[in-house]
């Protein structure tokens, strides 16, 4: 069972080379399931029992499913769509006396050095101006096409004590020799369907041809791009179809844009689409403003972002006593600085479910002296005020273009989650929650 879901967890991965990918796969896989697509942008009609889903900008998607019974408060798991890679920029070609690149520049905190000499591509989407629309398109160029060439030892003797890379000079992808110029744009346009002069522009990015894999002695393991953080959020759009039909909780799923470089933008966690939707949920269900603060008290979300396995090499870099293994079960994360919400009732709550479904549970947090990154668990709270548990799978290698983690751990987190989608919390003031 373990490997099963791992290795379906990894073809929707190797189906999703952008983000934008990733989301059009969530949008198939809640049709097939009966989820019915709302428009920002156009009236609602929500009916008992039926489950919807919305976009924003291609690269965030919010889905729920609306109860049987008299609505009470929302279960919101989350979790984000995008990963550290190289974007290309809008004048892609760099042309040499010899060599063809292409120009890019980071988006997120990658781990550079990993992605030269490994066998690129770039997908995305591109915009197309044509019979007087303008609309957006997706894109795969799907081929062996690019790769980041190292510099070889002999001209760089110092390689192995670690070298600084300027992502200007040392990390442009090269693509072909001097009679491919002009091919980038071509060959965007061909994946597209449209003719080059029709194409205004495009969000593009490289992606790591390399398959996922299961692998270990035990076939213990398994490593694919992106399980930071489509790990995660498969499991939130699976746990969600999973659940079925609930009877007073409203089980919501939400994957944000962004996360790796702030989530400050429209289809960002820190931006109003949760808060949006959640209120126009409220709203058409019949709800005041001051039944919906009050179905908010009785809610709970969870941020759904990989945290890190101790390592076998460097064991000294985890923290004593709060380190977490691969195939462990969930990882609740905390932070005394806030940059993980999870405090001891989100944790108690959650535990408490997970108990529940039997599902193993274990905790993280950083070494006291390293301080760690952000997800967006705080950032949404800016927007809607939740009891919130930040929590995720153990993985090493976080930000490399090709990261590891447990076989087992994707169906602990899915089976989590289901359960935590169809539990419904009661808010009983001073004298805490009632887990129903």
């Amino acid at each position: 069972m373990f490997e099963q879901t791992s290795r379906q967890l990894l073809d929707f991965i190797q189906r999703s080379p952008s983000c934008f990918h990733a989301v059009a796969n969530f949008q198939s896989l809640l049709e097939e399931a009966g989820f019915t697509p709302l428009y920002e942008g156009r009236p609602w009609e929500l009916k008992p029992g039926a489950g919807y889903y919305l976009t924003r900008n291609g690269s965030s998607i919010i889905a729920f499913r609306v109860p049987e019974g008299e609505a009470s408060g929302f279960m919101i798991a989350s979790a984000h769509s995008d990963a550290p890679t190289f974007k290309v920029k809008a004048v892609p070609e760099v042309a040499g006396e010899h060599y063809v690149q292409l120009n890019t520049e980071v988006y997120g905190g990658a781990i550079l050095g990993a992605w030269l000499d490994r066998p690129l591509s770039v997908a995305g989407r591109v915009t197309v101006s044509k019979g007087g629309r303008v609309f957006t398109k997706l894109v795969n160029l799907d081929q062996d096409l690019l790769l980041i060439p190292n510099l070889a030892i002999h001209m760089n003797r110092e390689v192995n004590k670690g070298v600084a890379l300027n992502p200007q000079v040392d990390t442009l992808p090269l693509m072909g020799q001097g009679d491919t110029a002009g091919k980038f744009s071509q060959l965007v346009a061909q994946a597209a369907g449209e003719a080059e002069e029709d194409i205004l522009g495009g969000d593009l990015f490289l992606y790591l041809r390399e398959e996922g894999r299961v692998w270990g002695a035990g076939r213990q393991f398994i490593s694919s791009p992106k399980l930071d953080d489509l790990q995660c959020a498969w499991s939130c759009v699976r746990g969600l179809i999973d659940c079925g039909s609930t009877q007073h909780t409203i089980p919501v799923c939400a994957i944000f844009d962004n996360e790796e470089v702030g989530s400050a933008t429209k289809q960002g966690a820190d931006s109003n689409l949760l808060d949006f939707t959640l209120s126009r949920i409220s709203a058409l269900l019949g709800r005041t403003p001051e039944e919906h603060q009050m179905a908010l008290a009785s809610s709970m979300m969870v941020s759904a972002d990989n945290g890190h396995a101790i390592h076998p090499n460097h064991p000294d870099k985890a923290d004593k006593t709060n380190h977490p293994h691969m195939n462990g079960g969930v990882v609740i994360k905390y932070s005394a600085n806030q940059k993980y919400t999870t405090d001891s009732v989100s944790a108690g709550l959650f535990q408490v479910i997970c108990k529940g479904a039997g599902v193993p549970v274990q905790v993280y947090a950083n070494r006291s002296d390293v301080p760690g990154g952000s997800t967006l668990g705080n950032l949404s709270n800016k927007h809607v005020s939740l009891n919130t548990v930040d929590l995720g799978l153990a993985q090493l290698a976080m930000h490399s273009p090709y990261e590891t983690g447990g076989v087992e751990d994707t169906s602990h987190l899915l089976r989590a989650l289901a359960a935590f989608y169809r539990t419904q919390l009661a808010d009983n003031g001073p004298d805490g929650y009632t887990v129903i």
